[in-house]
């Protein structure tokens, strides 16, 4: 067999292998989280014009698309390959139009490259099934995503299980009559089994994703976080580290706006010790500004005060120091590693 049909042919295979596990995985995400198989329906393949796609709006699940220098990229690849994977699509009910459930890249690169269609695979999928295809390929494949947008997908993913398995009784029904006692306490129950659903369907989230609970929980929650706030947390970690962020997601949107306003208008940066004071002075969840900026005041004067004072020698004990220093040609280089090593400290608070 000649060589580019060879080529040809292990691309076709490879082609046949990725899309087949786009939706196995995802299948097997569902089956894992939702304790049933995936609703059955007829899938199809065809090629779908551009024009009759829109972005996956079912839910927010937070993945950012590729830059433009990517795009470009993947643009001349397609120009060259082809596409390897289909995308996946579902239809949308009384509209000639598709919602993407895989491959937002794959299209705005397919745009790019100048394609009027694009080679799709069309399912039949509730939104429970179409929220998890949406989201379980990328979790596992795109190992850069930020904590905001794994913490958004994970949101979606236990939004999907806890309304799936919700159990919701009307107070107001007349026919409850003089069982409304029992109701009350069959309500309570109810409440009580969506609190284990949602406990559940986060230990199945994460035994599927292969992260912990933790994880989960704390990706989740700064999802509560103003956009301001996720977009400095994610561009400008130095100004925002993850503990402060965690800590200003229990505020409120109007309390949040003000820790943006100090991390976008001072040349202070915050640190674990200012926002726990913060805390303990103006506890969450509303914050009053003024409040805010007095605290920040007070601790941006202190830390003024402390760079001002006259420093002090510091001095060690050398024997404790000695099996560490055979690899150091001078004290210099010792007082270097150390102010390194309490640069690195201060940036983890």
């Amino acid at each position: 067999m000649a060589k580019a049909a060879m080529n040809d042919l292990l691309k076709r295979r490879m082609t046949a292998s990725q899309q087949a596990s786009e939706l196995q995985t995802s299948d097997e995400a569902y089956t894992k989280l939702f304790r049933e198989a995936p609703p059955p329906g007829e899938v199809q393949l065809c090629s779908l014009p551009l024009d009759k796609l829109v972005p996956f709006f079912t839910a927010d699940i937070g993945f950012q698309p590729y830059t433009d220098a990517q795009l470009e990229a993947f643009a001349e690849q397609l120009k060259e390959d082809g596409l390897l994977v289909r995308i996946i699509v579902r239809p949308m009910p009384l509209r000639d139009t598709y919602e993407i459930l895989a491959g937002h890249n794959r299209t705005s690169a397919a745009k790019l490259a100048g394609w009027d269609e694009i080679p799709a695979e069309i399912v039949e999928a509730n939104d429970a099934r179409a929220i998890v295809i949406a989201t379980s390929t990328n979790l596992i494949q795109r190992q850069n995503l930020s904590i905001i947008e794994r913490g958004k997908a994970y949101k979606a993913l236990l939004d999907a299980k806890n309304r799936h398995g919700q159990w919701y009784i009307d107070e107001n029904d007349e026919t409850l009559g003089d069982n409304r006692q029992k109701f009350q306490a069959e309500e309570r129950e109810a409440y009580l089994e969506r609190g284990r659903q949602r406990y559940n369907a986060r230990k199945l989230v994460a035994e599927f994703f292969g992260v912990t609970e933790y994880e989960i929980r704390k990706a989740v929650k700064l999802t509560r976080l103003t956009p301001q706030l996720q977009a400095i947390l994610e561009m400008a970690p130095k100004r925002l580290p993850l503990v402060c962020a965690d800590l200003m997601a229990d505020y409120d949107q109007e309390s949040q706006e003000v820790f943006a306003e100090i991390c976008t208008t001072t040349d202070c940066q915050f640190n674990k010790a200012t926002m726990q004071n913060i805390v303990r002075r103006c506890p969450p969840p509303i914050a009053d500004r003024q409040d805010v900026f007095a605290v920040w005041r007070e601790v941006r004067d202190k830390a003024i005060d402390r760079m001002a004072t006259t420093p002090k020698k510091i001095t060690f004990n050398r024997k404790q120091f000695a099996p560490y220093l055979d690899g150091l040609d001078s004290d210099k280089e010792l007082e270097a590693l150390f102010l390194e090593f309490l640069r690195e400290r201060a940036e983890r608070r």
